[in-house]
Formats: C-alpha cells, sequence, structure tokens
C-alpha cells in the first residue's frame, strides 16, 4: 500500500510502503525534528548567556563562575528562565530597561556577592 505522510509545519512529505514500516519512520523523523529544534535553541540560549556573563564580569567584575552564579541566583529569586535573564541584561545594550523585578534582584545579588 503506498501512502503519502505529511509531517508537522508543511515542510516535508515522505511516501512510505508498509504501515508499521511507515509509523517508525514519521515517528523518528518527528524526534529527530523536535531534537534538532531543541538543540538550536540551547545553542542560541548559550551564546546569549555567554554575552551576559560576559557583560557581568566587565561590570562587576568577578570571574565566570561567579558571574554564572549571579544569573543563577536573579533567575531563581525571579522565578524567571536563565536564558530569560540573560537576554533581558543583554537587551539593555539597545537601550531597553531591565524588568522592574529584575533591577531589584541584580540589586540584591550584588549586595549578596559583595557580602560574601
Amino acid at each position: 500500500m503506498r501512502q503519502t505522510i505529511t509531517i508537522p509545519e508543511g515542510q516535508w512529505a515522505v511516501t512510505t510502503v508498509g504501515v508499521v514500516a511507515d509509523a517508525a519512520l514519521v515517528a523518528e523523523i518527528l524526534a529527530l525534528r523536535a531534537q534538532n529544534k531543541q538543540l538550536g535553541q540551547a545553542l542560541v540560549s548559550h551564546a546569549v548567556i555567554d554575552q551576559a556573563r560576559g557583560m557581568v564580569m566587565a561590570l562587576v567584575p568577578c570571574s565566570s563562575e561567579g558571574a554564572w552564579n549571579l544569573l543563577v541566583d536573579v533567575s531563581q529569586h525571579c522565578n524567571v528562565k536563565l536564558r530569560d535573564v540573560a537576554a533581558a541584561l543583554v537587551a539593555t545594550t539597545e537601550g531597553k530597561k531591565l524588568p522592574q523585578e529584575m533591577q531589584h534582584e541584580w540589586r540584591r545579588a550584588l549586595r549578596r556577592l559583595r557580602a560574601a
């Protein structure tokens, strides 16, 4: 039996033979596409986090590990993903302001760092 299955997002059409083989192939394609998307997002997030770490290291000054800890600290206290905290910090280079809660947590995190 010949059958065409369209993968979500309408980008690819796969023609397969055999129902069992079709299901396995489609499942594998979908899993690989999801993994590819996640890896792409991770690469973008990693770059933004590294930029934010560099900014923190230059502004505070502190080590790379210290910058990481500050970012994590703010992320946890704001209950916001680390990549979002990093993106908000990097966006300040384009004239955007940090959200009020993040500003508050940055001040607190810096006080904790100085006290340690």
